[in-house]
């Protein structure tokens, strides 16, 4: 499964499967973007998400 999120991802861009996606849904320090169901070798069609990490907000005193 790497292999293919790999292979059907963006250069500079973090692909995820669904499993890794129920995994972190929650963790408010990322962010997600829904790909849909892309083919994938092998696999058949797969729920795909790139997934970054949010900016930190700085907190001033």
């Amino acid at each position: 499964t790497a292999s293919r999120m790999e292979s059907n991802g963006e250069v500079g861009r973090v692909n995820i499967s669904q499993a890794t996606y129920e995994i972190l849904k929650d963790d408010t320090s990322f962010s997600f973007e829904n790909r849909g169901k892309i083919e994938a070798k092998g696999k058949g069609e797969m729920e795909m998400y790139f997934v970054s990490k949010k900016a930190e907000q700085v907190k001033y005193a």
